[in-house]
């Protein structure tokens, strides 16, 4: 009898394998993705308490790839990744972030954490590299325009800055929100957007352990057309929920209205989570470029991240 091999939906062919310096085990990854029936929601580090001692600092770069995301995925080319950005702050056309950007000021950077929380705090970037634990993670990336990208970001569970300012048992939603300058961001000075760019979650979606606040990639700080010095990402949704350049953080009661929502509901839900089954009304989810090689490949649900997070839903 000859051996039928199915393939889970997250998994991509062999040409798209990287050849070396790959991760041998698969099962600590498909464990994390939740094949073998272990609990998504627990936290996988704990971030140390603000303000104790740490030789952690932006000068640590890389970081250790945690090996729980680690999957044989070919990473996307890292200019691809540094030179083909949605950023809308800068300009709509995408080659051109990175040449609009210069004027960005990114260092002194502080983050607001307010609203329905017991410990509101105002941190800056280092405070961040401080107070938590920073790590590689491979992760898939799906735009809402149909192209696709697997990338190595540097950050920290959401859940451990929410451990660190408690949330209320009142606090539904966290909202993001980013900077607003329209001196340094030339995108801006328009009309026509509602300016900040506002993004949300669920209190149960930030506190997953896919989460991500992340401050860097490719084993470097982020640059900043993506997103320095910190953004959001989350992996099963569609790349504009991965807010970039945030510089609050609110807890409330009541759904955030995200920016691109404001401008089209219809288009632009606030789930927003990777369907192929669900079509954007002017084009199709079905299926995705890879942004690098033009590959064409089927869409997954939930981005191929199903297992971990279909509970939510």
């Amino acid at each position: 009898m000859s051996h039928i091999s199915i393939k889970p939906d997250w998994w991509i062919s062999e040409k798209e394998v990287t050849p070396e310096n790959v991760y041998n085990n698969r099962r600590h990854f498909l464990k994390q993705m939740g094949f073998t029936g272990m609990g998504i929601l627990g936290g996988l580090s704990v971030g140390k308490v603000l303000g104790a001692e740490s030789s952690t600092n932006k000068a640590s770069f890389p970081y250790k790839r945690n090996p729980e995301f680690s999957p044989e995925w070919k990473l996307t080319n890292q200019e691809v990744v540094e030179s083909y950005n949605n950023f809308y702050e800068f300009t709509t056309t995408k080659s051109r972030v990175r040449q609009m950007v210069d004027r960005f000021v990114i260092d002194p950077w502080k983050v607001e954490i307010s609203g329905l929380i017991e410990n509101p705090k105002t941190l800056d970037m280092e405070d961040i590299y401080k107070a938590f634990n920073m790590e590689e993670r491979i992760y898939r990336f799906r735009c809402v325009e149909a192209w696709s990208m697997v990338v190595p970001w540097t950050g920290f569970q959401l859940s451990e800055l929410i451990k660190l300012v408690k949330p209320k048992p009142e606090a539904k939603f966290v909202k993001f929100t980013t900077f607003n300058r329209p001196d340094q961001a030339p995108g801006m000075r328009f009309d026509g957007y509602p300016w900040p760019y506002v993004e949300g979650l669920t209190m149960e979606e930030a506190q997953h352990p896919l989460t991500l606040l992340s401050t860097g990639v490719y084993g470097k700080p982020l640059p900043k057309q993506n997103g320095a010095p910190i953004r959001l990402i989350v992996p099963w949704k569609y790349g504009y929920k991965s807010i970039k350049s945030i510089e609050k953080i609110e807890f409330t009661d009541k759904q955030p209205k995200t920016f691109w929502e404001a401008l089209s509901p219809e288009e632009y839900p606030f789930e927003s989570n990777v369907d192929p089954n669900v079509p954007h009304p002017r084009w199709s989810q079905a299926y995705e470029r890879v942004v690098d090689t033009g590959l064409r490949r089927r869409t997954s649900i939930y981005n191929g991240y199903e297992p971990s997070v279909s509970i939510l839903y």
